[in-house]
């Protein structure tokens, strides 16, 4: 068995148009989650303490954390509890 390159074997896989949507689509709901988390730890805030702050469910931003998918209005009320605008931009 040869050694792959994960790098060479995603590059491959990305030609395909469906891998290239699916993978697209998840990364950006990882992107999602991962700045959920960051502004909630920046703010020094437990999962717990964000939900009582924004009015959303602590399972809700447990599932963001998680990289689950989530509306717009949601992650407006997390950026609004703590004083973030949420910006949505395509590249």
């Amino acid at each position: 068995m040869s050694n792959v390159n994960f790098k060479d074997y995603l590059n491959d896989q990305l030609k395909n148009p469906e891998f290239k949507k699916e993978f697209n689509n998840e990364t950006a709901k990882l992107e999602s989650a991962l700045a959920v988390s960051k502004i909630r730890k920046d703010a020094g805030l437990s999962q717990h303490e964000l939900a009582a702050v924004s009015k959303v469910p602590q399972s809700t931003i447990s599932r963001i954390e998680s990289g689950a998918n989530t509306s717009v209005d949601t992650l407006t009320k997390i950026g609004n509890a703590l004083g973030k605008k949420l910006t949505v931009s395509f590249s």
